[in-house]
């Protein structure tokens, strides 16, 4: 385990030791050199310099930084699975819990520290799911820590759906295996009300041939911060990593993403995409692809797309790609953020659409494309139709 202290740069005899000084000065940009712990003390309180910290908004996020234990009951959970579905409860040191998981923050360290008993889903080997498990998760109000284990286990298919509603101060962990030949989507779904706080870290690791699918919805909640990182240990593995998020005034929406090529032959493809509209609406996306010295024959693209729909909101996006091997199919990456394309509007208009109903079309075809790639129906007309309301409600009188 990496702890988040530093190399001290005098040593005892009083010797600067160069390396150390500039380690000790020089804050870490690289995502795979963040330091790790399980001691929250070893992080400290953000203060809103720290590289993963800086576009957060710190002082909003205070209550998850406080190194206590929540009441009982701040979260009701209520699990809908199918019959094949293992559920247990992992304390620490129980396996899998921890197999791959390591926080990189405070409010991950707290989460690991304050969940005695991690609930575990598995899908046994073999296994392939016909209708997903849905985890509602809903907010009663107060402080809240969670460690969720999803395990598929090696030639398994299955979906999990977690739905976050209510109100909650929520920080949460949620561990992803996927093992050999498995196949698995895991979507976090973000409906929260207005005053809820929620900082998620979703760490997942694909073996060999293994496919992940991993989906970000969020459109509720005051500050909602979900940051998924993927990696594709395995030969052969893919992780397939997309996002959806509508802000509205005063809503923070943030991802910071991280995919991990390591082992050959790997795929990845990450998209997210964005809307804001209202005065101090505002999302943040990092994307950061690591293509390790191993993995060769890669095969991976991250991009994110926003559209800025009033004055006031602000898209922040940041992608980063690092490539450790020249042996690789290919990479790249993409930014975009603008208002509505003014061609767009003047093709429909001049078809006789008006203009509030052409200024939908064009945010419906935006966003859709992320919603027609979770695969599942009826949670997809749901979004669809969430998406409406938010037009609706930010539509001038």
């Amino acid at each position: 385990m990496t702890t988040a202290t530093q190399t001290p740069a005098v040593a005892a005899e009083g010797h600067i030791d160069p390396a150390a000084l500039v380690a000790s000065v020089v804050p870490v940009q690289t995502r795979s050199e963040r330091p790790t712990s399980f001691d929250p003390a070893d992080f400290g309180t953000p203060s809103g310099r720290e590289v993963n910290w800086k576009l957060s908004p710190v002082d909003r996020l205070a209550p998850l930084f406080l190194d206590e234990a929540g009441p009982e009951g701040v979260i009701r959970v209520e699990v809908h699975a199918p019959d094949a579905v293992e559920q247990l409860r992992l304390r620490d040191g129980e396996a899998p819990r921890g197999e791959h998981f390591r926080p990189e923050d405070v409010t991950a360290a707290l989460a690991w520290t304050h969940e005695p008993e991690a609930p575990l889903l598995r899908i046994p080997a073999n296994v392939e799911l016909d209708e997903p498990i849905v985890v509602r998760l809903t907010g009663t109000g107060g402080l809240a820590h969670a460690h969720v284990v999803i395990e598929a286990q090696p030639n398994s298919r299955g979906t999990v759906v977690l739905r976050h509603e209510g109100t909650a101060h929520h920080a949460q962990n949620v561990e992803i295996l996927v093992r050999d030949g498995a196949d698995l989507t895991v979507v976090s779904v973000q409906k929260w009300d207005d005053d809820a706080i929620h900082a998620s870290s979703h760490q997942a690791r694909v073996d060999r041939d293994a496919k992940l699918t991993h989906v970000v919805v969020s459109f509720g909640g005051g500050v909602v911060r979900v940051n998924p990182s993927v990696e594709l240990s395995g030969a052969g593995s893919e992780g397939r990593l997309y996002g959806l998020s509508f802000a509205d005034a005063g809503q923070h929406l943030e991802s910071q993403v991280y995919m991990h090529h390591k082992g050959p032959h790997t795929v990845g493809d990450v998209l997210y995409k964005g809307a804001l509209q209202g005065e101090s609406a505002r999302s943040v996306w990092i994307g950061d692809v690591l293509i390790g010295h191993e993995a060769t024959g890669t095969d991976s693209y991250e991009a994110n797309r926003n559209l800025v729909l009033t004055d006031g909101a602000r898209a922040d996006s940041i992608p980063n790609l690092e490539i450790e091997t020249g042996d690789i199919q290919g990479a790249g990456h993409a930014s975009a953020t603008g208002r509505f394309d003014d061609e767009q509007l003047f093709y429909l208009q001049a078809r006789g659409i008006a203009e509030d109903e052409a200024r939908r079309l064009v945010v419906l075809g935006f966003l859709s494309e992320i919603v027609q790639r979770i695969g599942i129906p009826e949670l997809e007309t749901e979004l669809t139709e969430a998406i409406e309301r938010e037009l609706a409600e930010g539509a001038p009188a």
